[in-house]
């Protein structure tokens, strides 16, 4: 973590969001305060602007906040699961578009074209993003 945290209103500036936006994924558990002041102001880490990007980009593609919100806060073993169930997945995706004729052949590729862009906004999520 950063030694020079943020107040609420400059990571909302840095974000781009307006402070009732952090207020709220901050109510949702979607971002923590890292500490408070004795004025009981709270702080984030720098950091956490690359985080709410992340989140509005999973909402763009249509990820409801509660899904945002297990993710984030789901361990490395449960990503291992995930990852993995999202590989079957996508087999299943590809023999479905394989073996569909053509009148479906749109609507499918549509879908896989959806889950390969929130494949890559996944692998766009830097590393050393601060999980709550």
């Amino acid at each position: 973590m950063s030694d020079a945290l943020i107040k609420i209103g400059e990571l909302a500036a840095r974000s781009g969001v307006s402070i009732r936006t952090v207020d709220y994924y901050t109510g949702l558990g979607l971002l923590s305060p890292a500490k408070r002041t004795a004025s009981n102001y709270r702080l984030y880490d720098p950091a956490d602007a690359d985080r709410i990007g992340v989140i509005q980009r999973l909402e763009t593609q249509g990820v409801s906040l509660d899904e945002i919100s297990r993710a984030l806060g789901s361990q490395p073993a449960d990503v291992a699961d995930l990852l993995a169930r999202i590989t079957s997945d996508l087999t299943v995706l590809q023999a479905a578009i394989d073996a569909a004729g053509p009148e479906a052949h749109g609507l499918l590729a549509a879908i896989a074209g959806r889950v390969h862009s929130l494949i890559t906004i996944a692998l766009q999520v830097p590393p050393d993003l601060p999980l709550v």
